[in-house]
């Protein structure tokens, strides 16, 4: 039997555009109508320029409440922030680590809000769903991207353009150097909702301007809703859009797309099968090596010991591999070792050049 999958929504756009508020209301929404939802949220900003404390309070949060505890006045959650900078930079260190962290709740969330620096590209961090680490667990509900309705308006993209070139400078995890213009278009195309804010200081005409303005860079079938502080977008338009956008990449286009500038987010996922460890502590000391020379970014699977009923959990972040006996093999289950790691993909060698000598490293051919 299939089971559920957990919904994510990702909130994207510009320092200014109403990010803060959007998210805010998402919570004050599902409490005022006293609904079973469950919010975990996922937090990318830094220093001054982060959302966490206007929500926290905003929504009334004391310290204890953080970690999963009743969330006054909204819903119930859990909070994790990333306060490195660009998620679209760093989805190996910190994004699966924390979405890990937020799927070993429990009660396990209804919906994983991931709200977005404002300079991050959408469609690598979409991509991450599809990691092995999250794939059978999450699916993205939908991509939301908020326009700042006024900026449009008034012929740029941004209201704060000063304010948006002080935190790229104070971003280290920065790796791509997109213009602004090119980075909008880059947030729109990957929607599948675009959120124009700030529609009430907005003339009839000026809002006209402002989705003009949008047009050549949303998808065939993508919306346009309008939001004010006033009027904000409810939760039944934002919720329940089942793009199911991890599957969905093609149909997104990117400035980046085979390009070199942005290579951080084309990784290898590589799947070794094998048989039962008849020396763990030596596949351990090999492991450990495989993954300081192939340089892999992530390591998860089962191990199985020759003589011993339960099988061995592993994963690792980089060089911190964690290990852990998790269950006893079932009856009728195959006693046999599974991993799978995520390297980024070096175009000097194939995927399956690559196989080969992670197997050659782990002697695994030898077991």
């Amino acid at each position: 039997m299939s089971v559920e999958k957990i919904s994510a929504i990702v909130v994207t756009g510009f320092l200014g555009a109403g990010k803060t508020s959007l998210v805010e209301n998402m919570l004050k929404y599902a409490a005022r109508e006293g609904s079973e939802l469950r919010f975990a949220l996922l937090i990318n900003e830094f220093g001054d320029c982060g959302i966490d404390r206007e929500i926290l309070q905003g929504c009334d949060i004391g310290k204890g409440d953080i970690e999963g505890e009743k969330i006054k006045g909204c819903a119930r959650g859990k909070i994790v922030e990333l306060a490195n900078g660009c998620i679209c930079c760093t989805v190996a260190d910190d994004f699966l680590p924390a979405m890990e962290d937020i799927l070993r709740s429990d009660p396990l969330p209804t919906h994983i809000v991931v709200e977005t620096s404002g300079l991050a590209l959408p469609k690598p961090l979409v991509k991450a769903f599809a990691w092995p680490a999250v794939e059978n667990r999450v699916t993205v509900d939908g991509v939301v991207a908020l326009a700042d309705g006024v900026a449009l308006a008034d012929g740029g993209v941004a209201g704060d353009p000063q304010a948006l070139a002080l935190q790229r400078a104070a971003d280290e995890a920065l790796e791509h150097e997109s213009p602004i213009e090119e980075l909008f278009e880059e947030q729109i195309a990957c929607a599948d909702l675009v959120v124009l804010t700030k529609c009430d200081l907005l003339s009839s005409a000026q809002r006209r301007r402002a989705e003009e303005r949008l047009q050549p860079w949303l998808r065939k079938g993508v919306r346009v809703v309008g939001s004010s502080l006033e009027r904000p977008v409810p939760n039944s338009v934002l919720l329940g859009l089942h793009a199911r956008a991890e599957h969905d990449l093609d149909s997104r286009p990117s400035h980046h797309d085979g390009g070199e500038d942005h290579e951080h987010d084309d990784f290898r996922t590589t799947t070794l099968t094998f048989g039962e460890l008849q020396d763990p502590r030596r596949f351990h000391e090999r492991l450990a090596r495989a993954v300081s020379e192939h340089a892999l970014l992530r390591v998860k699977g089962f191990l199985a010991h020759a003589g011993k009923p339960m099988r061995e959990c592993v994963q690792g972040v980089g060089v911190r591999l964690v290990r852990r006996f998790d269950r006893p093999f079932a009856k009728d289950e195959a006693r046999a070792s599974l991993l799978v790691v995520i390297a980024q993909r070096r175009k000097e060698i194939s995927d399956d050049a690559f196989r080969e000598e992670l197997r050659r490293t782990l002697e695994i051919d030898g077991l």
